[in-house]
């Protein structure tokens, strides 16, 4: 493990280096000024962290193997002696939604015959009275129906204190020492129950394991932004897991949900501290999860992902706007570690996983400066130019053309091989006809590519943004997501972006004024940025998605063929939410017979 580790991050340093030296040839032909300087340097960054993903797909593709199944597919393992709680924390969501996806599982674990050993603890942070008012209501409603009296729970704190580290802390410390295990979902998290009982055998089978982390897909998603998302998590994100999981081993990942974990270690080892000063680097720890994963490491306990434990699920946002929103929160928390890089004791490999999660969000503003620095450097040293009049294509001195045709080979595959290798390798599987079939993988595949090529100008600004304004020290709050696909006005797009079509007016006005052939380059940037607020209004249409579906572009295995806990949840969620539509508009309810 330890070579394998010494290999993976020394060819990344290796491939940036190269990446940096043959930049700095071709940039310094003729002399070396601090700009060439900067530029050099902040390419290597953006290359190490390009390499490291190159790396983990290309691991997961070749070395990631999955867990040897230790019985026949279809058979269930022994059921377990200790009591598993199922936590779904909530927070001013839409109670019929929750429910649904709680009464299916329950549902299917009954199917299964291994309700015995799960009991559902619904976790209410909520603090809008109409949000409590509805779970209430939504609970007795199931408790009734399903008659969970004994394996449904639900309780709403009133003060909202720490959050969700908060919210589930509350739960160990009034709760948890009656449960061997919990799991951890998110309010919208599914689980397949066969996937549920697993769980906790896998964790029955290995004593020094305290946390076992499944690799959620995306579901329910209608927009064409939504879509694109679910199709890239269930075509890509399994053999990435695979690189993470060969490449973390017993020190892995802890994504916040859809995992089970071992309730006394937990007790003992992951109380949260508040960080000294003001948010956003003090206060409250946003992204608990990884340093609650770095703890249980740092006491000696197994925290492992199995990316073959499928049949887990979760939603996302429907627009770009309420990814971003939640993306903030994401980056805050991930900035934060930064300060916890110096705790004592932690794992080598942990800290690694703290400034890989720093650098999901830094690499955005450093892409940024890169492009800054680049389009002044002609406009502060004219010579020498490599954009001649007679040619669209840059011209460097003999012989750094070749290099610099060289690095910007080496980048576009870093980009865009492990992606290709994927596709092709699942267009030509027995995955395929899950998706489609073949030439829908290769379908949906290009056009992920081309949707996300045009949305990057977009992202890479809104987390720039996000980025400044921690550095500002403004702090983002926990701001509910809104999960629903009812599609999103022009003018809302417009009000997030307006400054990005400033910023892309201002970028092709200046690459127009000193080169026509430089603006063509940098139109791939410009264009996109000035009429974002189309994109993001578009891409948030579940209409355009709707059209997107019938040409089978972005089909996933849970949209042509649904588990039957997915067609569980939607059943229930349209009787559910169908009689609180009727609640509103103040007709008597009617009884609602169980669901198919």
């Amino acid at each position: 493990m330890a070579l394998g580790r010494l290999l993976f991050a020394l060819t990344a340093l290796v491939l940036a280096a190269l990446a940096g030296v043959l930049f700095a040839v071709v940039i310094t032909a003729n002399g070396t000024t601090w700009l060439h300087v900067i530029q050099i340097v902040l390419l290597a960054v953006c290359c190490v962290w390009l390499a490291w993903g190159f790396n983990t797909a290309v691991t997961g593709i070749l070395f990631g193997r999955t867990r040897r199944r230790e019985r026949k597919a279809g058979t269930l393992p022994p059921a377990s002696q200790h009591k598993t709680a199922i936590l779904v924390p909530v927070y001013n969501e839409d109670a019929a939604a929750v429910m649904a996806r709680v009464a299916a599982m329950i549902e299917g674990l009954r199917f299964i015959r291994r309700m015995d050993g799960f009991v559902f603890f619904v976790l209410s942070d909520s603090t809008k009275a109409e949000c409590v008012a509805d779970e209430k209501r939504t609970i007795l409603k199931l408790a009734g129906e399903l008659e969970t009296g004994s394996v449904l729970f639900y309780r709403n704190r009133v003060k909202n204190v720490n959050r969700k580290a908060g919210n589930i802390e509350d739960y160990v410390t009034n709760y948890g020492g009656a449960y061997e295990y919990m799991i951890a979902l998110d309010a919208d998290s599914l689980m397949r129950p066969e996937t549920l009982v697993e769980m906790v055998a896998r964790m029955d089978a290995d004593p020094e394991l305290a946390l076992l982390q499944t690799q959620p897909l995306i579901i329910g998603r209608k927009t064409l932004f939504g879509r694109a998302l679910q199709f890239s998590a269930a075509l890509y994100s399994p053999i990435f897991s695979r690189g993470i999981a060969a490449l973390q081993g017993r020190e892995g990942p802890f994504w916040g949900h859809n995992t089970i974990i071992r309730t006394r270690a937990f007790a003992d080892c992951c109380g949260m501290p508040k960080l000294s000063g003001a948010p956003p680097f003090g206060g409250l720890i946003l992204s608990h999860d990884f340093v609650e994963a770095a703890l249980l490491s740092r006491s000696g306990w197994k925290v492992r992902l199995d990316p073959d434990l499928e049949g887990s699920f979760e939603e996302a946002p429907a627009n770009i706007i309420e990814y971003a929103k939640r993306d903030r929160r994401w980056c805050q928390g991930n900035l934060q570690h930064g300060r916890l890089l110096g705790a004592p004791n932690l794992r080598l490999w942990s800290k690694v996983s703290m400034i890989s999660g720093i650098m999901a969000y830094a690499a955005s503003p450093i892409w940024l400066l890169f492009l800054i620095a680049s389009m002044l450097d002609p406009v502060l040293a004219p010579a020498p130019n490599y954009f001649p009049a007679d040619s669209l294509f840059p011209v460097f001195p003999t012989p750094e053309t070749g290099k610099a045709l060289l690095l910007l080979l080496g980048i576009f595959l870093l980009l865009l091989l492990p992606k290709t290798l994927i596709a092709f390798h699942t267009a030509m599987s027995r995955r395929a006809p899950r998706f489609g079939g073949g030439w829908a993988v290769l379908l949906g595949a290009t056009c992920e590519l081309i949707l996300t090529s045009a949305l990057a100008p977009i992202m890479m600004l809104f987390q720039s943004k996000a980025v400044a304004e921690i550095l500002m020290a403004r702090d983002s709050g926990w701001p509910a997501t809104e999960r629903e696909d009812e599609g999103l006005p022009l003018a809302a797009a417009f009000a997030a972006s307006w400054w990005m079509m400033i910023a892309g007016a201002v970028l092709g006005t200046v690459a127009y004024v000193y080169s026509l052939q430089l603006f063509l380059w940098v139109c791939p940037i410009a264009i996109p940025l000035f009429f974002a607020p189309f994109f993001i209004s578009l891409t948030g249409d579940p209409g355009l998605g709707e059209k997107a579906r019938r040409l089978a572009i972005f089909n996933t295995p849970f949209e042509t063929d649904p588990e039957p806990v997915i067609r569980s949840a939607a059943v229930w969620h349209a009787r559910l939410s169908g009689e609180a539509d009727e609640r509103r508009d103040a007709a008597a309810p009617a009884g609602m017979p169980q669901p198919a």
